[in-house]
C-alpha cells in the first residue's frame, strides 16, 4: 500500500483539496494518509462498493471501543443514540421510526416556508458588501429545522452555537477546548430538547418532534433520550452539510458564470447535482472493519479502520468526464455526497428542496450578484465549506 503525507490543515489543501486526491487515486485503489494514520480509498467504485459493504460499519466491533475520556462523556452521551453511529438491529429500528415522522410529504410541505425564509433573508441584503454566510446560508438551514421542529425561530443563533461546537468535534485539528466547548454545547443542547419534547408530550402540534413521538412500529417508539439525540442529528448533520452547500453553490455559480437557466425549474435538479457532485460539503466518511478480510486487495484485519473520500470519488475520471470541469448539464450520476447503503443521509430530500428552493429566488431576486474578493474555504477538514463569501448585490 502506497503511502502519502500532507496535512489537511495545508493552506493549499484546504482552498483546493482535488489536486491531492488525485496523487491518492493514482496510488492505487487503497492508500494511506499519513496524516491521518488511516488507509483510504478515493476511487468512485471504492468508495461505492464499501459505503454499502456490511464487513464494514460505523459502529466499533466489540472489544475495539474507544476509551471516552470523561471530559467528553455528556457528548458521547448523545451520540451513542445517534442513528448515523449504530448498526444492525438498533439502527434499522431507529431509521424505520424517523422515517415514519420524517416523510417525503412533510418535507415537500416546507416549500412555502423556505419560500418566506429566502425572501426574508434577500430583504435584509445591506446596500453595501457583505458576507453571505451569516446572511444566508447559515440562516436557510437553522430557520427552516426550526419550523420542522417546532422550535422557536428565535433560537436560531443559539441552536446554531450548539451545533457549531459540537461538529467541531470531528475536525482532525481539534483541542481540549474544543472538546471542552462540544460537551457544554451537548449538555445544554439536550437539556433544552428534553424540556421541549417533554412540553410536546403534554401539548401536541404539527412539527417534527410530535410526529416522532408518536411515531411507532411494531410496538416500538423512540425512548426520549433517542428522540432527543434524532432532533439534535437532524440539526448538527443537516444544518451543518447545507450551509456549505449554499455557500459552495453561490461561488460556484458565480465563478462558473453559470447562465440563469441552469436555475429554471426544469434544469435546477441537475444543476443542484452537478453542484454537489463537484465541490461536496463533506469529504470523509470512516468506517471499522467487522471481520478479516480483503477489500481492494488489500489485506483489512478486524478492528482495523478505513477512510471513505467522498469529495475525491466525485472527482473520478473513470467515472466521469473531465470531472473537474463544472457542467450542469452533464448526465445524472449518482455521486457519493449524501453516502450510500444503510446510512445514506435521511437529509438529503430537505437538503435539495433548500437548494432547489433557495438558489433561484437568491438570483431571480439578485440578478447582478458579484464576488468582491475570492471566496476562501475554512480549516475544518473533513467538513468542507467556506469561512466567508464577500458578495454586493
Amino acid at each position: 500500500m502506497k503511502r502519502f503525507a500532507l496535512s489537511p490543515s495545508d493552506p493549499d489543501f484546504v482552498q483546493n483539496p482535488y489536486p491531492f486526491y488525485d496523487r491518492l487515486r493514482a496510488g492505487g485503489k487503497m492508500v494511506f494518509w499519513e496524516d491521518l494514520n488511516l488507509p483510504v480509498v478515493a476511487g468512485y467504485d471504492g468508495v461505492s462498493m464499501a459505503l454499502r459493504d456490511n464487513r464494514f460499519g460505523r459502529e466499533a466491533p466489540e472489544g475495539f471501543e474507544p476509551d471516552i475520556p470523561a471530559h467528553l462523556r455528556a457528548f458521547y452521551d448523545i451520540e451513542d443514540h445517534s442513528m448515523l453511529e449504530l448498526e444492525g438491529e438498533r439502527h434499522t429500528r431507529l431509521r424505520s421510526l424517523v422515517l415514519r415522522a420524517f416523510t417525503s410529504r412533510r418535507i415537500k410541505a416546507l416549500i412555502p416556508d423556505l419560500e418566506e425564509i429566502t425572501n426574508d433573508l434577500i430583504d435584509r441584503f445591506p446596500d453595501e458588501e457583505f458576507d453571505l454566510m451569516p446572511a444566508f446560508a447559515k440562516m436557510v438551514p437553522v430557520r427552516i429545522i426550526c419550523r420542522l421542529l417546532g422550535v422557536p425561530e428565535e433560537m436560531s443563533d443559539q441552536l446554531l452555537t450548539w451545533s457549531n461546537a459540537m461538529v467541531a468535534v470531528y475536525t482532525p485539528n481539534r483541542t481540549r477546548e474544543i472538546e471542552d466547548a462540544a460537551a457544554r454545547a451537548a449538555t445544554e443542547f439536550s437539556d433544552f430538547m428534553r424540556s421541549y419534547v417533554e412540553e410536546r408530550r403534554s401539548k401536541p402540534a404539527d412539527d417534527l418532534i410530535t410526529s416522532l413521538i408518536a411515531a411507532e412500529q411494531d410496538g416500538e417508539k423512540l425512548t426520549t433520550d433517542e428522540l432527543i439525540t434524532t432532533c439534535i442529528l437532524l440539526l448538527n448533520a443537516g444544518h451543518e452539510a447545507t450551509v456549505h452547500s449554499l455557500g459552495i453553490a453561490v461561488k460556484t455559480l458565480l465563478e462558473q458564470n453559470t447562465p440563469r437557466e441552469f436555475l429554471s425549474d426544469d434544469k435546477i435538479d441537475g444543476t443542484i447535482e452537478e453542484l454537489l457532485r463537484f465541490d461536496p460539503p463533506l469529504h470523509l466518511f470512516q468506517r471499522w472493519v467487522y471481520e478479516d478480510t480483503s477489500f481492494l486487495g488489500q489485506p483489512l484485519k478486524r478492528g482495523d479502520k478505513i477512510g471513505l473520500l467522498l469529495g475525491a470519488a466525485n472527482r473520478d475520471d473513470d467515472t466521469w468526464d473531465d470531472p473537474d470541469r463544472f457542467d450542469p448539464t452533464r448526465k445524472v450520476k449518482q455521486n457519493t455526497s449524501f453516502g450510500a447503503g444503510i446510512h445514506f443521509c435521511v437529509g438529503a430530500p430537505l437538503a435539495r428542496l433548500e437548494m432547489r428552493v433557495a438558489l433561484p429566488l437568491l438570483f431571480e431576486r439578485c440578478p447582478n450578484i458579484y464576488l468582491t474578493e475570492p471566496p476562501v474555504y475554512a480549516d475544518t477538514w473533513h467538513f468542507h465549506g467556506l469561512a466567508r463569501l464577500r458578495v454586493r448585490t
